[in-house]
């Protein structure tokens, strides 16, 4: 992961979408705000104490990255709620030397914890918030390795969807190399080539260059380490163009050249429906790798955008179960797809 939080939106922003992570930064940072709303605020004077900077400091940043930080917890109470506010400051007896005095104050800002993280995320001035970036990052790692068993190389097989797609792409892929063998006059390398201009159609990385950016092992099976929507990509691809070569070669009535078969290949790639689903495929695949993995694939750099929630809780969440355990509920499906073979 980025150890400069404060020139990258997108890890800032995956970091503060990240729940479990958020949890746990929140359990060791110890925060102690103002109950309001069902949850604990600071006013911009006691974020710049805290991190021993000016109130103008805040407020510059508020200025400059206002959009992120509403976004992420920010806000400025006006009428009823900022009167609910100022009833909730007396009940709770908080000293007015930490906010001065806001009785005439016609609106107020206030950050909650999500607010208060992002802000450290972004300030340079205040060493204060450099050791809380520090800590942000150590306790994300720890968050994500703990809840995927240590390691995140196959993060992937933890969604419900991917049994199905690994099970379903082996099926089409053996109907492609199965007319690689049969209608295509090369030797046994066409398989890792023609394997490999799919890949780089999908996601612009040969096998080898996938490896390295995902530091996989000799033994390391690539496939394994798809997730489930390229799965599905891959296999469409193998199924198209596996067919579209037993064709060609049918009524042509000889096993096709290599030059015939990137003819094939070209026509293929370039039919526009594909657009949408690439497009799809590779901002799953490089932002997801990004956030969980902290692996870029700079061709698809890009493509990066910042996790939502829910990618959060596919990966991390209560739903997403070891392999073996999937692999134990998916009899049924292994049945029914051998019996396609």
């Amino acid at each position: 992961m980025s150890q400069d939080l404060t020139n990258s939106a997108t890890q800032r922003q995956n970091i503060l979408n990240n729940p479990y992570a958020l949890q746990e930064i929140e359990k060791a940072a110890q925060i102690r705000g103002i109950a309001f709303e069902g949850r604990s605020v600071v006013l911009k004077e006691q974020v710049a104490a805290f991190f021993e900077v000016t109130v103008r400091t805040v407020e510059n940043y508020l200025a400059q990255f206002e959009e992120e930080l509403s976004r992420n917890g920010y806000e400025v109470l006006k009428g009823k709620r900022l009167k609910e506010f100022k009833l909730a400051l007396q009940a709770q007896d908080v000293p007015e030397t930490d906010f001065g005095n806001i009785a005439k104050s016609p609106q107020l800002g206030i950050f909650d914890f999500r607010a208060f993280l992002n802000l450290a995320m972004l300030m340079v001035e205040s060493e204060r918030a450099r050791l809380l970036r520090q800590a942000i990052l150590d306790i994300v790692i720890d968050t994500i390795n703990q809840r995927t068993g240590g390691g995140t190389k196959y993060i992937n097989q933890r969604d419900e969807d991917f049994v199905h797609a690994w099970f379903q792409e082996e099926s089409y892929r053996k109907q492609f190399t199965d007319a690689l063998r049969d209608y295509v006059a090369l030797g046994n390398f066409k398989y890792p080539l023609y394997t490999d201009k799919i890949y780089v159609s999908i996601f612009r990385e040969k096998a080898q260059a996938y490896r390295k950016v995902l530091k996989l092992h000799e033994k390391d099976k690539v496939r394994d380490t798809f997730y489930s929507e390229i799965l599905d990509l891959v296999a469409s691809y193998e199924c198209g163009i596996g067919a579209m070569i037993r064709e060609e070669a049918e009524t042509k009535g000889h096993p096709l050249s290599a030059w015939e078969v990137d003819a094939i290949f070209e026509r293929f790639e370039k039919l526009p429906h594909w657009t949408p689903l690439i497009e799809r495929a590779r901002n799953k695949m490089a932002s997801r790798d990004l956030a969980f993995r902290d692996a870029l694939h700079k061709q698809l750099e890009e493509y990066v955008t910042p996790l939502q929630r829910d990618e959060f809780e596919r990966f991390l969440g209560e739903k997403s179960k070891e392999l073996a355990e999937r692999l134990e509920e998916a009899k049924d499906v292994m049945k029914r797809l051998k019996e396609r073979e």
